[in-house]
């Protein structure tokens, strides 16, 4: 993110010191296209620059510009310009560009002849200003791969910004932000956080910190501790937890064998990622789930980190199949997501030794009309189909059987898990060293957090009293004086009528 500041730095600079450009015969850029995943600050920063700049900011989404009455769009388009020139110096700001830059004859039918229109006008109008009369077009998407040619060419959109997802020194900058102003444990380790949260983006980092002040909050904290923001992670990455969904003994035994299956092989291969975390508590859509984190972010998976990921997925199954003698529904997600792993080596990569470094199939965005493809180009016979089907089945294949040599070497390890799991029905990565080193797990960890700072109710108080309670013990004081001796009761005096009303308890 610090490169696409300086980038954007530059145009605040040249909106404040115009003449500095000019001087020298610059020619500012008539456009700067921000892109990037969703929820990592593009529009956030356009508006940062127009904060910056002290300039008017002319803010309009790309949907807007397109009504059911033709011509309506290019009008607007016109309109918005002559505006902008009115007040020059300014920036216009187009949101979501991808709904009227689309490319032209793309989609069923060839194209819309209204948002087309409304795309020729937007192409006219960034060609109807001179560079140095101050205007600057920004605009945002996720989807540069969809946009048109023409829009994207140098005297438009000069300078293309990737907007990215944060690294860890940037999540650690987010988390600063949005945990300043909130009344954040002292103990709660925010580098931490940011390593424990590769692939996040702002937004989610966001949501993280916002999901765990809502966790302290219905549980009467006063602070937000470290234990809600790391449930927060899970609730982010997984969905909450199913509470109200109660397995028979049976679904609860499959389901640790299963993740213990995952977590074993995983521990025992050099290029997995690091256990975290292994649950049998159903979230999200999830009857249980291992966390994997890698210990840094990275940008390239090597073929032994894809060849292991890949026996990490199949670990349950083969647990499964191993202990139990039946297999279940429940390793379809992993049996998918092994596939998709595999096509990806064998047509994507070029990872395969048969097919060698070959890519098969042109288009692998597999969404459907938002380019001028249906579907996924086939530029291969059938004969590299049969091929390519086998090469698959083989990587598969492989990665199941040396699942099955890890498990049936490591069986006593896989049972250790898979009953500590039943027991305790959550591991973190600390309790699963220990396990696997000394065969059992010590008590200490088990530590809550106060219930809050020195403002809540302390032990005794007749806030934490049932009302029930409250009432039978005004009414032993009042028929045995002895109980005095033994406890002091809480005085009929003070039982007020609020206290009634202020605490409920559920049955």
């Amino acid at each position: 993110a610090d490169e696409a500041k300086q980038e954007l730095e530059e145009v605040v600079e040249f909106l404040k010191h115009p003449k500095k450009y000019n001087d020298l015969g610059a020619r500012i850029p008539k456009g700067v296209l921000l892109f990037g995943p969703p929820g990592t600050g593009k529009t956030l920063l356009a508006r940062a620059v127009a904060g910056e700049a002290g300039v008017p900011f002319f803010s309009i989404s790309g949907s807007d510009f397109v009504e059911m009455f033709v011509g309506v769009g290019a009008s607007r388009v016109r309109d918005l310009f002559d505006q902008a020139k009115k007040n020059a110096p300014c920036i216009v700001f187009i949101d979501e560009i991808d709904a009227v830059g689309r490319q032209r004859g793309a989609g069923v039918g060839g194209g819309h002849d209204e948002r087309e229109q409304t795309l020729n006008q937007l192409l006219v109008e960034m060609d109807g200003f001179a560079a140095n009369e101050g205007i600057i077009i920004i605009a945002a998407t996720n989807r540069p791969d969809i946009l048109d040619p023409a829009l994207l060419r140098p005297g438009r959109f000069d300078r293309q910004i990737v907007v990215d997802k944060p690294d860890v020194r940037g999540r650690l900058a987010i988390l600063k932000v949005h945990t300043s102003g909130k009344p954040v444990d002292e103990g709660a380790d925010l580098d931490i956080l940011a390593r424990r949260t590769p692939g996040f983006t702002g937004a989610d980092l966001s949501n993280l910190v916002n999901e765990a002040a809502l966790l302290a909050a219905r549980r009467d904290k006063k602070k937000i501790y470290m234990q809600e923001l790391e449930e927060a992670i899970e609730r982010v990455m997984a969905g909450p937890e199913r509470k109200s969904h109660i397995m028979n003994d049976e679904e609860k035994r499959l389901t640790a064998y299963h993740e213990g299956g995952h977590t074993l092989v995983g521990m025992m291969l050099k290029h997995a990622d690091p256990v975290h975390k292994v649950t049998i508590i159903p979230r999200g859509r999830a009857g249980g789930y291992t966390l994997m984190l890698p210990k840094e972010d990275r940008n390239y998976a090597t073929k032994s980190e894809l060849l292991d990921k890949l026996k990490v997925a199949m670990g349950g199954r083969v647990a499964e199949e191993i202990v139990l003698k039946e297999i279940s529904t429940g390793a379809s997600q992993d049996i998918q997501q092994a596939t998709r792993m595999v096509r990806g080596m064998v047509m994507q990569y070029g990872m395969s030794d048969v097919l060698g470094p070959v890519a098969y199939g042109e288009s692998q965005n597999h969404q459907v009309f938002l380019g001028r493809d249906f579907h996924q180009e086939r530029n291969y016979s059938e004969e590299v189909a049969s091929e390519i089907d086998k090469e698959v089945r083989k990587y598969l294949e492989d990665a199941y059987e040396a699942c099955r040599k890890i498990i049936t070497e490591n069986r006593d390890k896989l049972e250790l898990i898979a009953q500590a799991l039943m027991e305790r029905e959550t591991l973190t990565a600390k309790q699963l060293e220990e396990l696997l080193e000394t065969g059992k797990i010590s008590e200490e960890e088990t530590k809550e957090p106060p219930k809050d700072d020195n403002n809540g109710p302390k032990d005794g108080d007749p806030a934490l009293i049932p009302p029930t309670t409250l009432v039978q013990q005004a009414q032993n004081e009042a028929l045995d004086a002895e109980a005095e001796k033994e406890k002091e009761p809480v005085p009929v005096g003070e039982i007020k009528e609020p206290k009634f009303n202020v605490t409920h308890y559920d049955k």
